[in-house]
């Protein structure tokens, strides 16, 4: 398909959605919102202090969103967090609809990291018969992880349409469509190994996903998860821009000393704990696309009440443009000159935990 066909075709979709979300923000976005939380969800305290006000940087639909950090436990959340209407206004077209064959895009060009993720499982269980991946979208990590462990069956778990997409294509061979918590007590103890990647920052309640985990995994059995780093460098540094702060879908975002010790208190032995392996060198030139991307006019959205002119475009196309050497430089740093450094000067934007079921 033509770029040209491509961008008359979106056009098209955009305008057939733009009701819809006309009447969604008709009352505006505070609906959107729970009641805000006087005490951390983590530990309990009322030490909060505000670490984070931004918009929706991605996908720019409207709305503010804050994130709290709590001074005891250092655990950061979103505050107020959204409701199920407001999960389900935000994740809208990102993932799926107008957004699915851009992320399909992205999801499916990062063969090299899945790997790495399945590699990361060898030194504790070589042989797995069995793996659930927890959040798996459409699938690509389980094709990838299955280059690596050919003889174990992998299963995928989400409660999108995705998940059914993973299995007709064959990435997995069974497809559990809900919520981890309500399905877990049909598949307890069923499996060797449980994945989460950039999952629980997701959930809206991290706590009860490990209760669900040490449901699934068998005595003897793994859990693997990795999230990002809120004790990284780059937050403090690159503020608003550091993708990982993804508002407004990220919910929750746990420090490896917080996540290590609940493991251990529901019954896990934390068998490995890495920094530089999962890292993803993308900090600076996400920061540089991001403020480039506020900076510059809209892209026609079904959220905006009306589609930019021409001028608009032709302003937005020059801006990105002009961003070009600057998106260079930083792809340059990320990858050769922080990434090599990144877990000694405390830039890695993610961790890892493998943790056993005693």
């Amino acid at each position: 398909m033509s770029n040209e066909t491509e961008g008359t075709d979106r056009a098209t979709r955009v305008a057939a959605l733009r009701p819809a979300y006309r009447s969604d923000l008709a009352g505006g976005v505070d609906r959107f919102f729970a009641p805000r939380r006087d005490t951390c969800p983590w530990c309990d305290s009322g030490r909060l202090t505000t670490r984070l006000r931004t918009t929706d940087l991605l996908q720019h639909k409207p709305g503010r969103f804050l994130l709290d950090r709590c001074e005891a436990c250092g655990h950061t959340f979103q505050n107020p967090a959204l409701n199920e209407a407001g999960l389900e206004f935000y994740y809208r077209d990102f993932y799926d609809g107008l957004g699915e064959q851009k992320m399909g895009g992205t999801f499916q060009g990062r063969t090299k990291m899945y790997r790495g993720r399945a590699e990361s499982m060898l030194p504790h269980d070589p042989t797995p018969k069995n793996w659930l991946d927890v959040g798996t979208g459409h699938g690509h990590f389980c094709a990838a992880a299955r280059e690596v462990l050919p003889g174990t069956a992998f299963d995928g778990l989400d409660f999108t349409d995705g998940v059914e997409i993973a299995a007709r294509e064959g990435r997995v061979e069974h497809a559990h469509r809900g919520l981890f918590p309500d399905l877990a007590p049909d598949l307890a103890a069923r499996y060797d190994v449980v994945s989460m990647f950039h999952y629980l920052e997701h959930s809206t309640d991290p706590d009860r996903e490990l209760r669900a985990a040490h449901q699934a995994v068998r005595p003897g059995g793994h859990l693997l998860i990795e999230v990002p780093d809120p004790e990284s460098r780059y937050a403090r540094l690159l503020g608003r821009w550091w993708l990982p702060w993804l508002q407004p879908q990220h919910l929750h975002f746990v420090p490896v000393a917080n996540l290590r010790r609940r493991l251990t208190e529901l019954g896990f032995t934390v068998v490995a704990e890495q920094h530089a392996e999962p890292h993803d060198p993308v900090d600076l030139l996400a920061a540089v696309w991001l403020a480039l991307d506020h900076t510059a006019p809209r892209e026609d959205a079904p959220w905006l009440a009306e589609p930019p002119g021409a001028l608009s475009r032709a302003l937005r196309t020059a801006t990105l443009l002009a961003g070009v050497p600057a998106l260079a430089l930083a792809t340059l740093v990320d990858r050769f000159a922080a990434r090599p450094l990144s877990h000694r000067l405390g830039l890695s934007n993610a961790y890892r935990l493998v943790a056993r079921r005693d």
